[in-house]
């Protein structure tokens, strides 16, 4: 059997693309990040309420695990948290 996942992209070059997820509770999900370019100060991505703060590469993927057994909204931002999320 096939387990479901949701598995979205989020491009990086000076913001985020899309800005805004949304995932589906009670399947599992993963975001990732791919930075393309050094514009702006997006190099860093924080999800403040999961205490998560990782650098983000050029070109390469950063894949972060989502729970969604719950449901509820967790915003992410730039380090300097000047770019973020609608």
């Amino acid at each position: 059997m096939v387990e479901k996942k949701q598995s979205i992209v989020v491009v990086v070059d000076g913001g985020y693309h899309p800005d805004t997820v949304k995932l589906t509770k009670g399947i599992p999900a993963e975001i990732i990040f791919k930075r393309i370019s050094d514009k702006g100060c997006v190099d860093t991505i924080v999800f403040p309420k999961l205490g998560i703060k990782r650098f983000l590469p050029i070109n390469e993927q950063q894949i972060f695990s989502i729970n969604t057994d719950k449901a509820g909204e967790y915003q992410f931002h730039c380090g300097m948290d000047m770019a973020t999320e609608r």
